[in-house]
């Protein structure tokens, strides 16, 4: 399988379990791997059959925009859901990182790997 990434996508969003973090957006940065057989795309130089990171990449920034939760852990579990369910990969890897979320931290965040046969 190959592999399609994307790296370092920002979001601004509320996210976080204090009140002062409910208050204004935050900044998170997203690293998602995709596992895809890109063999018929490139067979064709066709869009379609390939797994399109900028629509990948467009549901992310929605789902943060319409779903705030309190938990990285919450999100990256809903993300990797949408990701499975939506896009042709049979397994995804999201990391996130919160910058501001630990002040002598550069940033903390949270990595999962889920696949349709136990996500």
């Amino acid at each position: 399988m190959d592999k399609v990434f994307i790296s370092q996508l920002h979001v601004d969003t509320i996210i976080g379990v204090y009140d002062f973090e409910k208050e204004s957006k935050q900044s998170l940065y997203f690293d998602i791997e995709m596992l895809s057989d890109i063999k018929p795309a490139a067979a064709t130089d066709d869009i379609n059959l390939a797994l399109d990171y900028a629509k990948v990449s467009e549901r992310i920034i929605e789902h943060c925009s319409l779903k705030p939760v309190e938990l990285l852990e919450t999100l990256v579990e809903q993300l990797a859901q949408l990701i499975l369910h939506e896009f042709n990969t049979p397994q995804v890897t999201i990391r996130v990182s919160k910058p501001a979320a630990v002040a002598a931290a550069h940033t903390v965040g949270v990595e999962i790997t889920r696949t349709k046969a136990n996500s």
